[in-house]
């Protein structure tokens, strides 16, 4: 029987975004966070409002005053060598500083972040002569241009900044143009085009705002370096001694430090807590909003709640759900699974599902993308995202529940159930060869030794129709086909010698033939060894050439089972025979 795949269309996703004041609840909710702003916020006003809240002119000099201590003939902060108020100068100079830092972050994100725009999104020769380029600046010494610039200007410390903030725009183009390179691929981007938006509107209206969030977290950093920046070049006594900056009251105060050693401490202590300031925003900001660009999750309180209420109603329905199929190697009972959805609670997503597999049995799960048919398979091998909650239900292998004991499922998984996933090449790790992933695997889950291991390993691959193993054995996954890469990964599965494998979509990421090739693989594994199997897919074609029975799934519930013959010559439910019509339609206009 031949039944092409079928292929269902996929459901619309819109896109995460990021809310403002979702973002700034995050933030004024994490304390670290709400530190680092009060303290940014204090620094900005008392910098700001230094004309009217400083206690003295900061060029004011009293010869009665020269390094005064803290506290003394009002001078909180004390004095400097030249008689001036020190907490006065640094209030006064946070102006100069944050000017300085301004010109430094203005022209690095003007440069860096056009740059990378234009050259992620046109790519070709642009992209060339634009790498050039930030290499090239990358490449020139900073503190030899200074020097340079300030034989031709003098101690001027706008330019001193214009010039770092030149050298920093790669730090921008490198992050704008990986986003951008990512995000032209996208299909509401070819869609744009299509509508007849010109580029200049598709890179303003959807690419920068896809740039948007690395970019505000990324300039914390850069301010970061600017008042590092900053203060190292007025210390080497670059900048204009005649306007007052934290980096000249640091200078100042360092030249004296045999005199008034606390003089130091004061500019030294306020530049080191507004760089962990801004760092650590800048951290806390990347949190808040990746996490703002997930859907709101409910209260912990209220979600203990909901699922609460859902394990009480589970329970009762599993005193009607019915027992355990004799002879079955797995068995799933009243399965529920659900997700956190906004503020409301949970949205189930698996509504009481029943299953059974019997030893030498291939058990189809098959349904359209989103019926729920991979949470099953996850929630038996005990791989959930972690934000899924099992609101009930029982897993039974051989009896025993593994949701009842993390043990369980750990001892399971691997040993007793095995798993095939559906993208070959990226289950793989590029960084190890293929008989160093087998190896480290199976001896994982067997006491053998690493001798022993080689040997069945390479037994195990000639098996599965590998010609040469010794080579693949000794080959990186990128030197490997995508189908030689699947019956990798079918051999490690076998390596334990499992009672059961679970396969999600096997033969998705492979063309027609080597689809063929691996099916014939599956189904004489499960003759000789004599496996039960759950095979997660939702091409008709795969459950009528290998699955002895199959549950049909639609909106997380299993509307029909039956076995295969009976399935395809006679299904019962209405979903089911929409499912083979449009299969056979497919199968008719092919021809």
């Amino acid at each position: 029987m031949s039944v092409p795949d079928l292929a269902p269309a996929a459901e619309p996703q819109s896109e995460p975004t990021v809310n403002g004041r979702s973002v700034l609840r995050r933030l004024m909710t994490n304390p670290v966070a709400a530190c680092c702003l009060a303290f940014l916020l204090s620094v900005v006003i008392l910098g700001l409002g230094s004309p009217w809240l400083a206690p003295v002119d900061p060029n004011t000099a009293e010869l009665s005053a020269v390094n005064a201590p803290p506290f003394s003939d009002g001078h909180v902060l004390g004095a400097d060598a030249s008689g001036r108020d020190i907490l006065s100068r640094l209030m006064s100079g946070t102006r100069q500083t944050a000017l300085a830092c301004g010109l430094l972050l203005a022209v690095s994100l003007v440069i860096g972040v056009t740059s990378g725009l234009v050259a992620g999104y046109y790519r070709g020769r642009v992209e060339t002569v634009a790498n050039w380029v930030s290499d090239i600046v990358m490449t020139l010494p900073g503190v030899l241009l200074l020097f340079a610039l300030y034989a031709r200007t003098g101690p001027n410390i706008v330019a001193a900044m214009l010039v770092f903030g030149l050298l920093i725009a790669p730090t921008y183009y490198r992050l704008v143009k990986s986003v951008v390179v990512g995000v032209r691929s996208e299909l509401y981007i070819d869609a744009a085009k299509v509508v007849g938006l010109s580029d200049a509107r598709i890179v303003g209206r959807h690419v920068l705002w896809a740039v948007r969030a690395p970019v505000v977290i990324n300039s914390s950093f850069v301010l970061a370096a600017g008042i590092g920046i900053e203060a190292g070049v007025s210390f080497l006594g670059l900048g204009d001694p005649s306007t007052p900056s934290w980096g000249t009251v640091l200078q100042d105060s360092f030249s004296n430090i045999y005199t008034s050693k606390a003089g130091v401490a004061w500019p030294a202590l306020l530049i080191s807590l507004t760089i962990l300031a801004l760092v650590l925003l800048g951290n806390a900001l990347r949190d808040a909003l990746q996490s703002s660009a997930h859907r709101a999750m409910p209260s912990p309180r209220r979600l203990r709640e909901t699922t609460r209420q859902a394990r009480e109603k589970n329970t009762e329905a599993l005193v009607q759900a019915p027992a355990p199929a004799a002879g079955a190697i797995l068995s799933i009972r009243g399965l529920r699974i659900g997700y956190p959805d906004g503020a409301t609670g949970i949205r189930e997503v698996v509504h009481g599902v029943d299953l059974d597999v019997r030893p030498g049995e291939v058990h189809g799960l098959v349904g359209e993308s989103g019926s729920g048919k991979s949470q099953i398979a996850f929630s038996a091998l005990g791989i959930l995202p972690r934000e899924a909650v099992i609101l009930g239900g029982r897993i039974l292998l051989d009896g025993k529940d593994l949701l009842a004991s993390g043990q369980l499922m750990r001892q399971a998984r691997g040993r007793r159930i095995a798993y095939v996933p559906q993208e070959p090449m990226s289950n793989l790790d590029p960084c190890f060869t293929i008989g160093a992933q087998l190896t480290h695997g199976l001896r994982a889950v067997k006491t053998v030794t690493k001798g022993e291991a080689e040997r069945e390993l390479l037994a195990l691959l000639a098996r599965v129709g590998i010609k040469k193993p010794e080579r693949v054995f000794r080959q990186y996954p990128h030197e490997i086909s995508g189908g030689m890469a699947q019956r990798v990964l079918i051999c490690g599965a076998l390596a334990s010698d499992p009672d059961l494998i679970i396969a999600d979509e096997p033969t998705t990421a492979l063309d027609v033939t080597v689809q063929a090739e691996v099916l014939e693989v599956l189904r004489e594994l499960r003759d000789e060894r004599g496996l039960a199997m759950i095979l997660v897919t939702h091409n008709l074609g795969v459950v009528a050439d290998l699955c002895d029975n199959v549950s049909v799934m639609k909106d997380g519930r299993i509307v029909e089972r039956s076995d295969v013959d009976s399935l395809f010559e006679a299904p019962t439910q209405a979903y089911t025979q929409e499912l083979l019509a449009s299969a056979r339609r497919v199968e008719i206009a092919e021809v």
